[in-house]
């Protein structure tokens, strides 16, 4: 079990950019897989990203590919979300999560342990 924080959420304009970043606790994190989720308002929650135990493999939505990069960090138990060329559609929620298992996934279900979520707000 991790528990995990994420910050750097906030008001951008148009074609701007956010880094979003997720501080976990607990020793097993460099052996997990994390994921980045987003849930706008009135839409179901959906997966971003995801990042395999070691950072040597990732996953992406098609929506985000080309403009949005997950990384992560083991040394400071820390993972990444870099978003580019933002566009208001973007507008959501994004939560980040622990797998329950070391290989990057696009199944929700792998994931067990959530954040409280950080706001991203693409507005002029």
């Amino acid at each position: 079990q991790v528990e995990l924080v994420e910050s750097g959420g906030g008001l951008v304009q148009p074609g701007g950019s956010l880094t979003l970043s997720c501080a976990a606790s607990g020793r097993s994190f460099g052996w997990l897989a994390m994921g980045w989720f987003r849930q706008a308002p009135g839409k179901e929650r959906e997966l971003v990203a995801t990042i395999s135990a070691t950072g040597s493999s990732t996953y992406q939505a098609d929506s985000v590919k080309g403009r949005f990069t997950i990384s992560r960090d083991n040394t400071k138990r820390t993972v990444y979300l870099q978003m580019n060329n933002l566009k208001p559609e973007v507008t959501a929620v994004y939560y980040c999560a622990a797998s329950a298992y070391a290989s990057a996934s696009s199944r929700t279900t792998d994931f067990r342990s959530w954040g409280q979520g950080t706001q991203v707000t693409v507005s002029t």
